[in-house]
Parts: C-alpha cells; sequence; structure tokens
C-alpha cells in the first residue's frame, strides 16, 4: 500500500529507519512512533518507497 501523503512517506521512512536500528526509536514522535509500533518492516518499506511526486504535502481532515 502506498503512502497517500508527504508526510506519511516522510514519517514511515522514520519509522523504517529506526525499525532497521539506523536511528533511535526514542527520537520518534506523533504518526512515526505509532508506525513503529504497529507496522512490520515489510510494510514501512512499502510506504516509504512512495515516490512524492505528485502527492499532497498532508491529508485533509473530513
Amino acid at each position: 500500500m502506498p503512502a497517500k501523503s508527504k508526510a506519511q512517506q516522510r514519517a514511515a521512512g522514520a519509522a523504517l529507519s529506526a525499525k532497521r536500528g539506523e536511528t533511535s526509536p526514542d527520537a520518534l514522535w506523533g504518526a512515526a512512533r505509532e508506525m513503529f509500533d504497529s507496522m512490520t518492516e515489510a510494510e514501512l518499506e512499502d510506504f516509504a518507497a512512495t515516490p512524492l511526486k505528485g502527492l499532497p504535502d498532508k491529508l485533509e481532515d473530513d
């Protein structure tokens, strides 16, 4: 499943970095922390690999 916004893609990238041990999980907050806790590395890779071109900066709340 690809990311639906640039913010979501960036949060997935941060969570993936922590999941791989490249950064500390303590540095994560908000959506990145939730993704780290609830998603597998494969799921995070899928989100983080989404090209940014054409994505909105953030998703609008309904």
